[in-house]
């Protein structure tokens, strides 16, 4: 048969966990002092040689090891970031406005927003008579 033996795969293969001993325990230590995943990228890019996004997004959906540890991470670093504004807030040079926007932006906090629907009489709106085709 034509074609029989021969390799048809495209592309680089793909690279397996392949990372240094002891690495998941000095990735936790630094997201436990608030680092962020471009600290974490970093580290890894520095460690290996190279590195990038779409190994980190393939390795968070392939490698147990790796997601769990990213995973736990974040929760470590979100808990050193929000220790910090707990314990800060009576400092009268902690700059709030700053941790807040930190918070916002590596976290995904937001301000409460609620929208309430009244109608002509200022009552609830009552929707009646619908029909869903």
């Amino acid at each position: 048969m034509a074609g029989e033996g021969t390799d048809t795969t495209v592309g680089r293969p793909k690279e397996a966990l392949d990372l240094w001993d002891g690495w998941a325990d000095q990735v936790l230590e630094l997201y436990k002092t608030g680092a962020s995943d471009v600290e974490i990228k970093s580290l890894i890019y520095f460690n290996r040689g190279s590195f990038s996004n779409d190994l980190w997004e393939r390795w968070m959906k392939e490698e147990e090891e790796f997601s769990e540890t990213i995973k736990a991470g974040k929760m470590l670093s979100e808990a050193w970031w929000a220790i910090q504004g707990r314990t800060n807030l009576k400092e009268p040079k902690f700059n709030y406005v700053g941790w807040y926007m930190n918070m916002k932006n590596r976290f995904g906090w937001k301000d409460k927003t609620e929208t309430a629907l009244t109608g002509a009489d200022g009552g609830p709106v009552v929707v009646t008579g619908m029909e869903i085709k």
